[in-house]
């Protein structure tokens, strides 16, 4: 198969898409006064192409922030987009459209990948298509937009999520997801006071969540929110860890990115030398690939401020574009099977 990608920074589709011929699928990521233009326009372009879209900044190796970007595969690829709508009550209400898809897709956990792109309510609908995909062990990659909106097939859907049963007829395919904290200390905290809804939490050890984060970094309220770019929290699941990121201060309590329950078990994190481990990366997928058809990733919008503050954003994804061809999706939350994670890179390597 064979990845192709466009844009335009001044928001252009028809500069963006110049040179696509015959895609097998499509994405695009656009900005949100073009956003529902540009999928009319994309759909008038390359109609019945399976396609999904949502509002985001791309890149391959520059990011293209208020413009329009194209991902098209092409070449040896068979697909199927579609949605679950409703995703803020009851996604599973429509299930039965990724079971046909699947079907139709036909292909197995060796050359099929999921990716989707959501506009809220993550967790709930991770959990519900995932419980689809784990039968025949597919996996699942993405992210999401912004704005809550999404798009398939040519039409636009708020509370959904869009998503695409992509099979790759010429290889293998497989999910990777990068972690570029580790934990703090020995600090171990319980959640309670916890608003489920709103991703807010109260209490940490019975203390105000403010508070408590406060004295550990000795940093002031106002600077909470840039703080988490080295210091998030974590939750422990299983081997793994998964990444809170901070919103906003909330009187003494914390609004999140991402669902805390009470008696949920927390730890610290910090920023590690994030520049090795993208290295690190890089040389497992190589380990696993030796031949690279087309690397597709969403990075986290507070992974692309923390880079671009520290002017690495450019060396990044110079990086990853030694793969082969590297493109992908700035997400305001990163999806891994059936995780929904914070300031992660989550992406697909295709063979």
């Amino acid at each position: 198969m064979k990845q192709f990608f466009g844009m335009s920074q001044s928001g252009s589709l028809e500069e963006a898409v110049k040179g696509l011929q015959n895609p097998q699928f499509i994405m695009l990521f656009s900005n949100d006064e073009q956003f529902e233009a540009h999928v009319k326009e994309l759909e008038r372009l390359y109609p019945h192409i399976p396609s999904i879209g949502c509002i985001g900044m791309s890149y391959d190796t520059q990011v293209v922030e208020k413009g329009v970007g194209v991902v098209a595969f092409t070449d040896g690829v068979s697909a199927a987009a579609n949605v679950l709508e409703e995703v803020s009550t009851m996604p599973v209400k429509y299930i039965d459209r990724l079971e046909k898809d699947v079907r139709k897709v036909g292909g197995t956990w060796r050359d099929t990948i999921c990716i989707d792109l959501c506009s809220g309510n993550d967790a709930c609908v991770l959990t519900t298509m995932y419980s689809v995909l784990k039968r025949d062990n597919i996996s699942l990659v993405g992210g999401t937009g912004d704005a809550g909106k999404v798009s398939a097939n040519g039409k636009v859907y708020s509370d959904a999520v869009a998503y695409a049963i992509i099979r790759n007829n010429n290889g293998r395919v497989k999910a990777y997801k990068e972690n570029i904290y580790h934990q703090m200390g020995s600090y171990y905290f319980i959640a309670s006071k916890t608003d489920k809804a709103n991703y807010i939490i109260g209490e940490l050890n019975g203390r105000p969540a403010r508070q408590v984060y406060q004295d550990i970094l000795h940093v002031t309220e106002k600077e909470i929110t840039t703080q988490t770019f080295k210091n998030p929290f974590g939750k422990i699941n299983g081997n793994d860890t998964c990444i809170i990121s901070i919103k906003e201060v909330n009187g003494n309590a914390l609004t999140c990115f991402r669902q805390v329950n009470d008696s949920d078990v927390l730890i610290m994190l910090e920023l590690g030398d994030y520049k090795k481990i993208v290295r690190d990366t890089i040389q497992s997928i190589r380990r696993d690939f030796s031949k690279i058809s087309a690397v597709f990733s969403v990075n986290c919008l507070f992974r692309y401020l923390l880079f671009t503050e520290n002017n690495y954003m450019h060396e990044y994804l110079q990086e990853m574009s030694k793969l082969g061809n590297h493109v992908g999706l700035v997400g305001y939350g990163e999806h891994y099977n059936n995780q929904f994670v914070n300031q992660s890179m989550t992406c697909v390597v295709f063979e």
